[in-house]
């Protein structure tokens, strides 16, 4: 029997835990859902979509916006974005929240 040998070591690329692109895509998608009035979302909420786009440098991407009620229907709006290269790729995608405050009296 032969002595036992140890299979050679592959070495490993980390993969990026951030992405730039990304980051910026998502920023700029929360500034821009971000601009709507509560008074115009308050009637659509719970509400959201999916869409493919491209990001500041031309990836192609693709963006998830929802608008939810933070705690209790008629209150604050939760505004969150993510923006990610692809479905098998959606947990590493930039994901971005905003509170939409109700207007006081």
């Amino acid at each position: 029997m032969a002595p036992y040998s140890e299979a050679p070591r592959l070495t490993q690329t980390p993969i990026p835990t951030s992405d730039p692109e990304l980051q910026a895509a998502a920023e700029e998608e929360l500034s821009a859902a971000a601009t709507l009035k509560w008074a115009e979302l308050a009637r659509l909420v719970p509400w959201g979509d999916t869409y493919e786009g491209f990001g500041p440098a031309g990836g192609a991407l693709l963006f998830e916006r929802g608008y939810i009620w933070k705690a209790e229907a008629g209150g604050d709006i939760l505004c969150e974005v993510v923006a990610y290269r692809g479905a098998s790729r959606y947990d590493a995608g930039v994901r971005l929240s905003r509170v939409i405050p109700k207007p006081r009296r």
